[in-house]
């Protein structure tokens, strides 16, 4: 007899070509509309409250949806060459073994306080998040840091909630995270500086927040082990873990540090270059040292014409991290043959991130052409927008919750919404980037625990703790942070 299969998820390629085909049968249904713009021009073109008017229908057939991911492609192609790049980049940094002699480096000076290890890594982690959105990179650390936590006294759900919310609550509070925040603001047509303070400020209350609640979960299982949640599986996480082998003998060798410090150096350039120092806070530094550069004598000429930090865009930051990539194999003293080895297998690696942002622009393209986004844009203006900027904010955050389960991909997600969010928020009279961190701070919530996330069920899985204690552990946590969201965009809106 043969057995039956059991339902399996589709992959996110599927759900969002599926989106595509239900949209292209609502451009047969739904009326086409079309806004008139202040200036249809403009970079970032807003459209003119209560100018919304009809248009003849132009319904979308079987060619439409095919094309659309090649089209959604063809208007996303920077944001996934950055993509693409930014893979190359961390293969170059993990091939290093930098980031692993860094956590290895601190293992060992902290060897007999463990208890400063929480703090410590969950900061670490965090900082990964917040600015590459490091998450899959975290399974290679939990079997290096569960033996530690469970020598130390403490059980292995302390470690994996101190790799995984370190990690998760820096991405949830993503300042420079080009998965998260730099797609999703390229959609929205703002610069990633645009609302960087208040991305800081929730980064600094999770991280502090995850810090003290997992703190205050370890010193309870130090003082009485009873009281862990896994402490019915203590001795078959004491027998199987101290058989593992820690190695910390990753050293932190000259060359590693130089390419920490170029790492870091990468984030904080990329940072300096995306926010608007001269158009917005009238601050022309960056300017004034870029005309001093090309006027010096011969040295101008050889420099070219570099675009002075402040106007970048993905053209820009994509070449950053492509120059950082060479010197750091520099650093590290890589082969021609070897860097380009390591950096295109990176490249591979998230080629399937590109591909995701070209299939989900295809849902866009399809409602534009069918004079579809500008009638759910005028139904959002009749409703959402007229509730007023508080509620549009805290409600933009709580439709971004079920969103990311049904689109468990950041990238897709910010693609296939933040074309109809963006607008919704000038019509509510809230800035583009509230709607940004309404969103990447939804997504990173669902991720800390859904079962859908690989990076999730992979920790659990290694460290032996079942999924339901992870989550009777974890939802006091889920709560807290989104109430400390919504009340940070609340305040926000009357900044």
């Amino acid at each position: 007899m043969e057995r039956k299969k059991g339902f399996k998820m589709p992959t996110a390629y599927t759900i969002l070509f599926s989106i595509i085909v239900i949209v292209a049968i609502f451009t047969w249904i739904i009326p086409a509309g079309q806004y008139d713009y202040v200036d249809p021009n403009a970079s970032k073109p807003q459209p003119i409250p209560g100018t919304y008017h009809r248009i003849e229908q132009n319904p979308q057939g079987l060619w439409e949806i095919f094309n659309a991911p090649i089209k959604g492609f063809y208007d996303a192609v920077d944001i996934a060459l950055f993509v693409i790049v930014i893979g190359g980049f961390l293969s170059v940094v993990m091939k290093t073994g930098a980031i692993d002699a860094g956590i290895a480096s601190v293992l060992k000076k902290l060897n007999g306080r463990e208890k400063l290890l929480i703090p410590i890594l969950m900061v670490l982690f965090g900082l990964g998040g917040t600015t590459y959105g490091m998450a899959e990179e975290t399974i290679a650390f939990y079997p290096l840091i569960i033996p530690v936590f469970i020598a130390a006294g403490f059980d292995a759900l302390t470690a994996v909630a101190t790799i995984a919310l370190g990690a998760g609550l820096g991405v949830l509070g993503s300042t420079v995270n080009p998965f998260a925040t730099g797609i999703a603001s390229g959609f929205a047509n703002i610069s990633i500086g645009d609302g960087i303070g208040l991305r800081l400020i929730i980064l600094i209350a999770s991280e502090i927040i995850g810090i003290i609640y997992v703190m205050r979960y370890a010193d309870k299982v130090k003082k009485d082990p009873t009281k862990s949640l896994v402490y019915h599986l203590k001795e078959e996480h004491e027998e199987h873990f101290n058989n593992e082998n820690t190695n910390l003998e990753v050293e932190l060798t000259k060359e590693r540090k130089k390419v920490l410090w170029i790492f870091g150096l990468t984030f904080i350039v990329m940072v300096l270059g995306v926010i608007p120092w001269a158009w917005k806070f009238d601050i022309h530094i960056f300017e004034n040292f870029n005309n001093f550069l090309m006027n010096i004598p011969v040295l101008g000429k050889i420099i070219g014409h570099p675009i002075p930090l402040g106007d970048w865009w993905f053209g820009e930051i994509t070449m950053l991290f492509f120059v950082a990539s060479l010197i750091i194999a520099r650093i590290y003293k890589m082969s021609e043959s070897e860097y380009i080895d390591i950096f295109v297998s990176g490249a591979r690696d998230l080629l399937g991130v590109a591909l995701i942002i070209g299939v989900s622009r295809g849902i866009t393209v399809v409602m534009n052409d069918g004079g579809m986004t500008a009638t759910i844009l005028h139904w959002g203006e009749e409703t959402l927008a007229k509730l007023g900027s508080v509620a549009f904010v805290n409600i933009a955050y709580l439709f971004y919750l079920p969103m990311s389960f049904l689109v468990p991909s950041t990238s897709g997600l910010a693609t296939l919404t933040m074309p109809i969010m963006a607008p919704l928020a000038d019509f509510a009279g809230v800035g583009r980037d509230l709607v940004i961190t309404a969103y990447q701070s939804a997504s990173g919530v669902i991720n800390l625990f859904t079962p859908t996330s690989a990076v999730i069920m992979g920790a659990l899985a290694i460290a032996k703790v079942p999924y339901e204690i992870y989550f009777k552990f974890v939802w006091k946590l889920l709560i807290i942070v989104s109430l400390v969201v919504m009340a940070a965009l609340t305040i926000a809106v009357y900044i």
